[in-house]
């Protein structure tokens, strides 16, 4: 009789992405939080200490298992780059196009050398919808008072997430197939 072995990390049961939330197989659901970054350094010292310290306080008062995750994204500023150039074209003054094109080298710099956004998220699983809302609602409101925005986690949050560590990051597109 021969014995099948899945690994744990490559094999993981999804069974669909809505609502915020990843459903397995085994009708757990993954949902969390993205937590906005913040440049704690530039702050003075005290601030920063009171914020590192509110931060230990938010994490020990989880009492559940749970992920931290750190995901890049790419940057797009494509549309950005497009509303410069409307602006360079309708300018008159040699020196407002002479801005307008510097900041458009320097966005082509960001897109020539793979700029992306670190995006962090905090996330657990559970079973039951209301349990899932309300830790999510204590850790958004929890993170607030530490000084950090967050929000519960999107599907395209997810997708980006899975894409990240499953696909090398590597955007998965299903859709129509075309001959």
């Amino acid at each position: 009789m021969k014995k099948t072995v899945k690994s744990k990390y490559t094999d993981i049961p999804i069974k669909d992405i809505s609502n915020g939330m990843i459903l397995l197989d085994n009708k757990l659901k993954v949902s969390g939080i993205k937590i906005m970054p913040r440049n704690i350094f530039i702050l003075d010292p005290a601030t920063q200490n009171a914020i590192i310290t509110n931060l230990k306080t938010v994490y020990n008062v989880i009492d559940y298992e749970f992920w931290i995750i750190a995901a890049d994204r790419p940057v797009d500023i494509s549309v950005y780059l497009s509303e410069l150039q409307v602006l360079y074209n309708s300018s008159v003054s040699p020196v407002q196009r002479k801005l307008i094109s510097e900041d458009m080298e320097k966005a082509n710099m960001f897109i020539s050398n793979s700029v992306v956004d670190t995006e962090y998220y905090l996330l657990f699983k559970h079973k039951d919808d209301e349990i899932i809302q309300k830790r999510i609602r204590n850790l958004i409101n929890n993170f607030a008072s530490a000084g950090l925005t967050a929000f519960q986690t999107s599907n395209d949050d997810l997708r980006m997430i899975l894409d990240n560590f499953l696909n090398g990051g590597q955007t998965t597109n299903f859709g129509t197939v075309f001959a």
